[in-house]
């Protein structure tokens, strides 16, 4: 089970990931998902800080144009 620092951290991951694609121009996650051609749900999944990989961050960097320690800035 997660502790309560782990679980924080993945909120913070999913904090930032919303605050990516918001900063993009995307106001809603299902117009991302589309344009992206990612699974709608997934992308919730991911906002709420859950179910993502490495492979996932990597990916969502490479989209946003970042690099993967741009996209984990200030989270601890």
């Amino acid at each position: 089970m997660a502790s309560d620092q782990e679980k924080q951290r993945h909120k913070a991951i999913g904090k930032r990931i919303k605050e990516l694609r918001i900063n993009a121009g995307y106001t809603s996650y299902s117009k991302f998902a589309i344009e992206h051609n990612l699974e709608n749900k997934s992308v919730w999944r991911w906002e709420e800080g859950l179910n993502y990989t490495i492979d996932t961050l990597f990916m969502l960097a490479d989209i946003h144009n970042i690099t993967i320690t741009e996209l984990l800035k200030d989270i601890e």
